[in-house]
């Protein structure tokens, strides 16, 4: 299993504010190459982000369904990659201090190939990808804190 960890500097709201917007799904998930479509009630249990993962023209479509959501708190997560296999993702949100929040990303493969080929460089590769992605969630989440969106007068 993959387990990373990062103080962001914004509210566990904020945090939630991406997560809760499935068309930011490609903008902070590694490997995710296009969003196609989000499920009308995303992140409810059961609701889907359809979406396209790596290099064309090897890409494949499928998609990521929300196993629970407990807002604000935690979001389980089933990625599907199609003849890989599938992970289950765990995205736990802890309030540190006001303004700081402690986001935790854990992943392990449950069905497919990717499962029974579990390793140590697996989990290596898994650890890297995931420390990226939040990395990348941090950056969309402190900028909803830090920009406004001000359209130019013309």
């Amino acid at each position: 299993m993959a387990v990373v960890e990062r103080t962001v500097a914004a509210t566990p709201d904020r945090v939630w504010a991406v997560l809760a917007d499935g068309w930011t799904y490609s903008d902070w998930v590694v490997g995710t190459a296009h969003v196609r479509d989000v499920d009308p009630g995303w992140p409810a249990p059961g609701t889907e982000i359809h979406h396209k993962a790596g290099p064309w023209p090897v890409s494949i479509h499928d998609s990521t369904s929300v196993i629970s959501s407990d807002d604000l708190r935690e979001l389980r997560l089933r990625p599907r990659l199609w003849p890989l296999g599938e992970a289950e993702v765990v995205i736990t949100l802890t309030e540190l201090d006001p303004g700081h929040t402690t986001v935790r990303i854990a992943e392990d493969f449950r069905a497919g190939p990717l499962r029974g080929a579990r390793t140590k460089i697996n989990d290596l590769v898994l650890h890297r990808r995931n420390r990226e992605s939040l990395r990348r969630l941090a950056d969309l989440a402190e900028r909803r804190v830090t920009e406004k969106t001000v359209l130019p007068d013309f």
